[in-house]
């Protein structure tokens, strides 16, 4: 990762109108503002872009803009030319690997905000940049931690969006997301946007975990700002480029609704359920092929088991552990699963037993309260065995 390259500028004298129609932001003193733009080979957008800001941002509003870049392309060069002549710092931050997608991106840069106000937009243009110091002095006036720019309220518009799949696909998602998180998301139309002012204290940095281009979504259910106020916008269409969603996107926005849904023990614990019972299907298929092919049952039932083990293991990485496969090699972590996986079906029949002959109830609630009981285990065994980053003999050491 390269370090930031901060250009100098002299503020411009004069106050610079706002194209557009909206609130007045005279009323207001905002406060500082970091605009981060996360870029991925937007070299043909930076010039039109810098120049719009030049013309949307007022002197009163003291903006340093932060590209926090990932691009193949020419896209640095292209910004640190294009800054020369501008009335506001502008720094890029190049990263060799860009980890975590465009929220990874936001995620830096706000690691890197000493500002009142981080402001993050995209840098095609489909994101209006004289919406910037309405956002913030809207923020001022309202005593908003959060100012959303929003496609869903009366004023706004998703125009930009090409084709009608693109906005069945929108659409489909904020109900998805919005029905998936209720409260946190009361009072956001659109939790799809990337065009949003957030104040810098609220922002916890080191609690994100982003995966993909969702960042709005990431910063409200993980720091929660006490209030939120939203900006109507029209989606402009994009200036330069091509878009970057697509299906291994939507994967990953897919993959990040059950990491921020399963972030509570609780759902992960539900969710450990649902995928255990989702693993009798393979289960069940692997055994019937078995048995059909020949095998005689009782090994066939311990082969098949493994299936739905497997089958397990891969849904639970992708949904639930995500954020913690770091800790252990895949084959420690496939391994020890496996290992309790199967532990559970030794230990479930002395249960039964147990029930049966020590407590006298029947053999069917035994064996509820014995898959009940082993369940329990297996999540609480899974999660402090597999997936809890290993403790170090220096820490051990420190402790004793």
């Amino acid at each position: 990762m390269s370090e930031d390259l901060w250009t100098p500028h002299a503020p411009s004298d004069p106050e610079v109108s706002i194209p557009g129609e909206g609130a007045d932001v005279g009323e207001v003193s905002p406060g500082s503002v970091t605009l981060i733009i996360p870029t991925f080979n937007e070299a043909g957008n930076i010039d039109e872009l810098l120049s719009r800001l030049a013309d949307s941002l007022p002197a009163r509003l003291p903006c340093r803009v932060l590209f926090v870049d990932d691009s193949t392309d020419d896209t640095p060069a292209v910004i640190e030319k294009a800054a020369l002549d501008l009335p506001f710092p502008v720094s890029v931050l190049h990263r060799e690997q860009g980890l975590g997608g465009l929220g990874g991106a936001v995620v830096e840069g706000v690691k890197r905000a000493d500002t009142d106000w981080i402001v993050v937009m995209d840098a095609d243009l489909q994101h209006p940049p004289h919406l910037v110091p309405e956002l913030v002095g809207e923020g001022e006036r309202t005593g908003a931690d959060l100012v959303v720019a929003s496609r869903y309220i009366p004023g706004g518009s998703r125009a930009g969006l090409a084709g009608s799949y693109r906005i069945a696909v929108s659409r489909g998602a904020t109900w998805l997301t919005k029905g998936l998180f209720p409260r946190a998301l009361r009072g956001i139309s659109d939790p799809m946007s990337g065009f949003f002012a957030m104040r810098r204290p609220v922002v916890t940095a080191d609690a994100l975990k982003p995966l993909g281009y969702k960042i709005l979504l990431e910063l409200v259910v993980r720091c929660r700002p006490a209030r939120v106020a939203e900006v109507p916008f029209v989606f402009q269409d994009r200036y330069s480029g091509e878009s970057k969603s697509g299906a291994r996107e939507g994967m990953r926005f897919l993959a990040h609704l059950a990491a921020l849904r399963s972030a509570t023990p609780l759902a992960r614990m539900i969710g450990f359920g649902l995928i255990g019972l989702s693993g009798f299907v393979p289960n069940l298929f692997a055994l019937w092929l078995l048995t059909h092919a020949g095998v005689h049952y009782l090994p066939a039932e311990i082969a098949a088991n493994q299936a739905g083990v497997l089958w397990n293991f891969v849904l639970i990485e992708a949904l639930l552990f995500r954020d913690r496969r770091r800790h252990r090699h895949w084959a420690d972590r496939i391994g020890r699963f496996a290992l309790l996986a199967n532990a559970d079906l030794l230990l479930r029949i002395p249960l039964i037993a147990l029930f049966v002959a020590r407590f006298g109830m029947e053999v069917l609630p035994a064996t509820a309260l014995a898959l009940v009981t082993t369940f329990v285990l297996r999540f609480a065994a899974t999660e402090a065995l597999v997936y809890l980053p290993r403790t170090t003999r220096t820490a051990r050491t420190t402790r004793s």
